[in-house]
């Protein structure tokens, strides 16, 4: 079946935001995931040059739906400053005119959904390391630009320290921008909360950077995205991604609780969240088991409605496991959420 009018609204085919001249803007995506911010950035104009994950399925699906094989499987905590430049310029060329890097690192240890988060978590290391990225990058590319995007609870009280230290470590050579945007301003129909810090080089003559404004279009809701949509498959054994219908993604767990078979589900809890057809959906951020509950109350969400209330095209397929996908779109950047942010550092910085 071909992509609905709403696909094409929302992201352009890939091949109208790739394959662009050596003139292009180029960037470079760490922590890049399935590709949701790169999608978006590409969908405005740019060229991602390299992209890096530690995640070797996240990898694979951004191989399969971007083109030019620039996905690497990174460490980048066990990688050196060094070592990534190295990397960069043998996948770019010696020369690449990077204009900025954009990126998300891994935020468990501050999101509210780790109910054992705490400053010190390792994890949190990656941050800093986002941060010394950026700055040896301006000195050896020229950098212009910096994305920086991570939950809102990276600015409670308890992490007060580790960001007044990261935003001295990120504002050495930028002048940076802050705002916590939701996603369901930008025509995602998803309640999603996440902070940005845009940085902007301090040579480059802009004194100010400001957040793309909200979406004058009436807000999406669940219905408006997967109401139209045929049953998933349910996993199984035998079942061959290549065999399913519609769409390769739109699978879902087999509903073994009682729970399902009466379509009510319990007030309170993270396990049986039943999404309402007529707000949007919220947090898109699961658990193995934890997959939202679709309007009807019988199933869980598939992978592939999942995406959808994430923004994600028709075109686009997530590789790996079930929990590998989930995973995969959980950590995703909102590629409309994403375009929005880009086109404002075009017009404003670039």
């Amino acid at each position: 079946m071909e992509a609905s009018v709403a696909d094409m609204a929302i992201v352009k085919d890939k091949t109208e935001g790739n394959g662009l001249s050596s003139n292009s803007h180029k960037v470079v995506s760490l922590f890049c995931g399935a590709g949701g911010l790169d999608l978006g950035f590409t969908n405005a104009g740019f060229e991602v040059c390299y992209a890096a994950d530690y995640d070797a399925a996240a990898i694979k699906t951004y191989n399969r739906n971007h083109p030019g094989d620039l996905g690497r499987v990174v460490d980048l905590l066990a990688t050196t400053v060094e070592q990534l430049c190295d990397s960069i310029v043998e996948v770019c060329g010696k020369n690449p005119n990077i204009s900025g890097i954009i990126g998300g690192p891994p935020c468990q240890g501050f999101s509210r959904g780790n109910v054992g988060r705490h400053a010190e978590d390792p994890r949190n290391q990656l941050a800093l390391k986002y941060a010394a990225i950026v700055n040896s990058f301006y000195e050896k590319f020229g950098l212009k630009f910096f994305v920086f995007e991570n939950v809102p609870e990276i600015r409670a009280q308890k992490n007060k320290s580790f960001l007044e230290g990261l935003r001295k470590e990120l504002s050495q050579n930028f002048n940076i921008y802050e705002q916590e945007l939701n996603a369901s301003n930008y025509q995602v129909a998803q309640a999603r909360r996440r902070l940005f810090i845009v940085g902007v080089c301090k040579s480059s003559g802009v004194s100010e950077f400001i957040f793309p404004a909200p979406s004058p279009l009436k807000e999406m809701v669940v219905s408006d995205v997967i109401s139209d949509l045929p049953d998933p498959v349910y996993l199984s054994s035998k079942l061959v991604a290549e065999s399913i219908p519609y769409h390769q993604n739109h699978w879902t767990s087999q509903p073994k609780s009682k729970r399902f078979e009466t379509g009510v589900m319990p007030v309170g809890g993270r396990s049986f969240i039943q999404l309402d057809w007529k707000k949007p959906s919220r947090t898109v951020a699961y658990g193995n088991r934890e997959i939202h509950v679709h309007p009807n109350g019988k199933r869980r969400l598939s992978i592939y409605e999942a995406m959808r209330l994430q923004g994600f095209p028709f075109r686009y397929v997530l590789e790996g496991n079930m929990s590998q996908q989930v995973k995969q779109v959980s950590n995703a950047v909102p590629p409309p959420v994403a375009e929005k942010i880009a086109q404002s550092i075009m017009e404003q910085v670039l």
